[in-house]
């Protein structure tokens, strides 16, 4: 008798993105940010998704959160398309977390920190339908004082309700983006204990972090992104270097290494470009000489209604013309 293969909470076959331009359409000839990647995970597993800044990481777990548009195909969580099927976040089946209460003000401000006179106690008992022992072992896991006003709080402590509001309700798949930056040491444990016992009770998690002081024994998978592309997905007991080094150690290590990498394919570059600069100068003029380059923005800039791609005399006028000599 065949047994059937055990299905995956979360799969993504063959994904590629690229942000849009303007239009609404990828820019012409833009490379994608995230190039064919594929990675299956499984009810209770707890992942850690790691790599250097600009590697993917935010872009991937955002679409897995269905905040961007993909083929239906590309990404299924719980068997369903995260974009196209509402009822996943609606439910809390899928839950993403990530980034902090702040807004952008126009005129005014960007990164500003939401703030209003409300108590923690309003916000997390505002929420409905959650049980009550799941809110009182997470006000009690945060440490969170009910009577704190918002408008008076400190960013660690307006991170920690934040958190709350985002794990009341149960959840089968769960994305979080940064979120432990701004708590103590305590806290921080104390979280990652709670996220380990949701995963005992058939959750799966996928974190996403930079700080890894005291997840020695959490993770039981690390996917590693490098450039938009998957390099590894992994069980922690199949990695060699943590059989010798911390976990830390062995993500420096595998950073270090695409650093050089970078570093070596841009001298190359650099090369390169020189190369076929002084080859075009000549050509045109006879002798070596200076290029100008006009480069354009990707379209408006903060605090401003007039597109900078409008049209030439718009352009001309505008503060965003950049000119390098």
């Amino acid at each position: 008798m065949m047994v059937e293969a055990r299905k995956g909470t979360v799969q993504i076959k063959d994904l590629n993105f690229t942000y849009p331009g303007v239009d609404g359409n990828p820019p012409p000839g833009s490379k994608p940010l995230i190039q064919g990647m594929s990675l299956t995970l499984h009810a209770g597993d707890r992942c850690l998704l790691v790599g250097a800044n600009g590697a993917g990481k935010t872009t991937l777990l955002k679409i897995m959160g269905g905040k961007h548009i993909v083929h239906p195909n590309m990404v299924r969580i719980l068997g369903r398309s995260a974009f196209h099927d509402t009822a996943l976040t609606a439910s809390g089946d899928l839950s993403y977390l990530g980034g902090e209460w702040r807004r952008d003000v126009a005129f005014a401000g960007f990164d500003v920190p939401i703030q209003m006179d409300v108590s923690a106690e309003k916000m997390i008992f505002g929420v409905q339908g959650v049980p009550l022992e799941r809110r009182s072992k997470l006000i009690k896991v945060l440490d969170i004082d009910l009577n704190w006003r918002m408008h008076k709080v400190s960013d660690g402590q307006r991170r920690r309700v934040q958190i709350c509001m985002g794990l009341l309700r149960p959840f089968k798949v769960l994305l979080l983006d940064e979120i432990t930056v701004d708590l103590d040491v305590v806290t921080r444990a104390d979280l990652m204990s709670f996220l380990k016992s949701e995963c005992a009770e058939g959750a799966t998690i996928i974190y996403a972090t930079h700080i890894f002081d005291g997840l020695e024994t959490w993770p039981s998978h690390i996917a590693y992104v490098a450039n938009g592309k998957l390099q590894f997905l992994k069980s922690i007991s199949d990695i060699e270097e943590m059989k010798e080094m911390s976990l830390m150690r062995t993500v420096e290590k595998w950073l270090r290494k695409e650093v050089e990498q970078e570093r070596k394919l841009r001298k190359e570059r650099q090369i390169k470009g020189l190369s076929e600069y002084e080859k075009g100068n000549k050509a045109r003029i006879g002798e070596p000489g200076r290029a100008v380059v006009q480069l354009l923005n990707n379209g408006w800039a903060g605090g401003r209604l007039h597109s900078t791609l409008a049209g030439e005399d718009l352009f001309e006028l505008s503060s965003n013309k950049v000119l390098r000599l």
